[in-house]
């Protein structure tokens, strides 16, 4: 493994039983794939080096018990790096650290922690303590996986009340469309009831119309018969053109018997009955008279011209 990426070197010549030692080789980057092929290597020493950052895979390392990750320039550990629940043992002395990712709570295990000579931020600091003996190193770990525990649990209730808050949100907005739902179906079942009212007094008023229309064609045509009727001079009894009627008939029925009479004499054998004779006769009579009355009309209107 060449100084600065790590290849070439064969990790297996640096193991020495479940002890990984890769202090003082330069690094810039960790081998974490040469790492997980050796999971037997429970502790690793990775100090000394020029590692910035560790890489997001350095988390599925979780066989490490033991890491040493002490000067170097770490600015952040990975959001993950509580991922690594078997680690007992970290040393982070002399890096760049601010703070610590919340995962670090789930770090159970950690019984051990070094997190001197960091700029540290003043709250943390003043928890992990100065780390001088194994014993405040003990307590230093109880007290940042406390620490850390709690600023878990804050951000935990935190993201319950944002939840809860969204949640209560949401059924507001959803109490206030249903209730913008049920406003707009009132409004338009009164805008329906309305038009139905309109359109009933329209039809009621269009009825009254016609009826009044009807009501007063009538009064027009009885007030038009009634002058008509008032203006006509009095009519005579219905009895009398009934008789003249009557006459009529009788001397057009009696007429009609003389001129078939009249033919049947002039026209059929009978005339040479008894009763035929006289009716040619009176026939030739009258035909006769009728004769000479012309002929005195025609001497009277004579003498008048002259």
């Amino acid at each position: 493994m060449s100084r600065g990426s790590g290849k070439g070197l064969s990790l297996k010549d640096k193991l020495d039983g479940n002890e990984l030692d890769l202090s003082l080789c330069d690094l810039n980057e960790v081998p974490v794939r040469e790492l997980a092929a050796l999971p037997k290597a429970t502790i690793l020493d990775l100090s000394c080096n020029n590692l910035i950052s560790l890489p997001s895979d350095f988390c599925s390392l979780m066989h490490l018990v033991k890491l040493d990750l002490s000067k170097n320039r770490l600015q952040q550990l990975p959001l993950d790096f509580g991922r690594l629940v078997n680690l007992q043992h970290l040393d982070l002395l002399n890096n760049r650290l601010v703070t610590l990712p919340v995962s670090f709570a789930q770090l159970k295990n950690l019984k051990w922690l070094d997190l001197k000579d960091n700029p540290l931020d003043p709250v943390l600091a003043k928890v992990a303590g100065d780390c001088l003996d194994e014993k405040q190193c003990k307590q230093a770990a109880v007290k940042v996986l406390q620490h850390m525990k709690a600023i878990q649990s804050e951000q935990d209730q935190q993201r319950q009340r944002k939840l809860q808050a969204e949640r209560e949100m949401e059924k507001k907005r959803e109490a206030e469309q249903r209730a913008k739902e049920a406003q707009e179906r009132e409004l338009r079942k009164r805008e329906k009831a309305e038009e139905k009212e309109r359109r009933r007094r329209e039809y009621d008023a269009q009825k009254a119309a016609k009826q009044e229309m009807e009501k007063r064609t009538k009064k027009e045509t009885v007030h038009t018969r009634k002058p008509a009727s008032s203006s006509r001079p009095p009519q005579p009894p219905r009895h009398k053109p009934s008789w003249s009627r009557s006459v009529l008939r009788v001397l057009l029925f009696v007429l009609f018997c003389i001129l078939c009479t009249l033919a049947a004499c002039k026209l059929t054998e009978l005339q040479h009955q008894p009763l035929c004779v006289s009716v040619n006769t009176l026939y030739e009579d009258v035909v006769a008279a009728l004769q000479n009355h012309k002929t005195l009309q025609n001497m009277l209107q004579h003498n008048s011209q002259q």
